[in-house]
């Protein structure tokens, strides 16, 4: 009877597991409603996608007192205190794939304004298995679109790859001497076997280990153009993450860069959100 209890909380534990693993089909944002599963496959583009327990906060403030023309109080000093909402969203667990975007292209008839040059595209990313680079921002956008995804606010992107854990320096904690394991980038005195400028280039996704929320090269690899822009000037798309060209030091979660919405690069991708309704 022992025997037989102890191979029941097995199996019950496995079926546990099986469908916490189980990966959802999912057509478009109106068929997220009422999804709760952590892991789903898009079906537009084949992206697998992880939920991201995502909350906006709005911070405790002073409102203060209103007085009439006479000085007399119309209004009391008020504290609004902090509003937390949730607002959960699906993120691509890996960067757009070279193999993606040109399924992109041949589908929708998306032309760039500029050509893209596959000759460079194959030099730094050459397989199909690669990130996508050498797009600019409204390419990126274009292909969120016809996925029926966006790109995520910079605000978004930066909770995502905390992953959960707040205050920390890096996606994978606080220590830098563990960065190797976990991103492409430049600087690492020949341990990487990408290899720097001239000669290097983006590694396969998911070839480092994955950080929090099961997130692939959300550090180094590719900047990953976001939605917004980084000033009031509107000057500069925001990128963040850092690069296979990055210094250690760019692959911190709070760092951040940004560029004009046109302009393309060899160590510049994306990945794609979606809201769940």
């Amino acid at each position: 009877m022992r025997k037989f209890s102890w191979m029941l909380l097995v199996l019950m534990a496995f079926s546990v597991y099986a469908e916490d693993e189980k990966e959802v089909v999912i057509e478009s944002v109106e068929g997220l409603k009422g999804i709760t599963a952590k892991k789903i496959v898009w079906k537009k583009d084949g992206a697998k996608m992880v939920r991201i327990p995502y909350e906006i906060v709005t911070p405790a403030k002073n409102e203060p007192a209103v007085y009439d023309e006479f000085g007399d109080l119309v209004k009391a000093e008020t504290i609004v205190p902090e509003e937390r909402k949730s607002s959960p969203f699906y993120m691509d667990a890996y960067e757009v794939t070279v193999g993606h975007f040109k399924k992109f292209l041949k589908s929708s008839g998306y032309k760039p304004d500029e050509a893209i040059n596959w000759n460079d595209v194959y030099r730094y990313s050459p397989t199909d298995k690669h990130p996508m680079i050498y797009i600019d921002w409204y390419d990126a956008t274009a292909y969120a679109k016809w996925a029926g995804k966006r790109l995520p606010t910079g605000d978004e992107w930066e909770f995502a790859a905390r992953g959960g854990v707040k205050n920390k320096e890096y996606p994978w904690g606080n220590d830098e001497s563990l960065a190797r394991d976990y991103a492409n980038y430049g600087g690492t005195d020949g341990r990487d076997k990408w290899e720097d400028w001239p000669n290097g280039g983006t590694a396969p996704v998911g070839s480092f280990k994955l950080s929090g929320y099961g997130l692939y090269d959300i550090a180094g690899n590719v900047h990953e153009w976001c939605q917004g822009w980084d000033d009031s000037h509107k000057f500069g798309r925001v990128l963040r993450g850092g690069s296979w060209l990055s210094i250690a030091g760019h692959l911190r979660v709070a760092h951040r860069s940004d560029d004009g919405p046109g302009r393309r690069a060899a160590y510049r991708g994306f990945r794609c959100v979606a809201n769940v309704p």
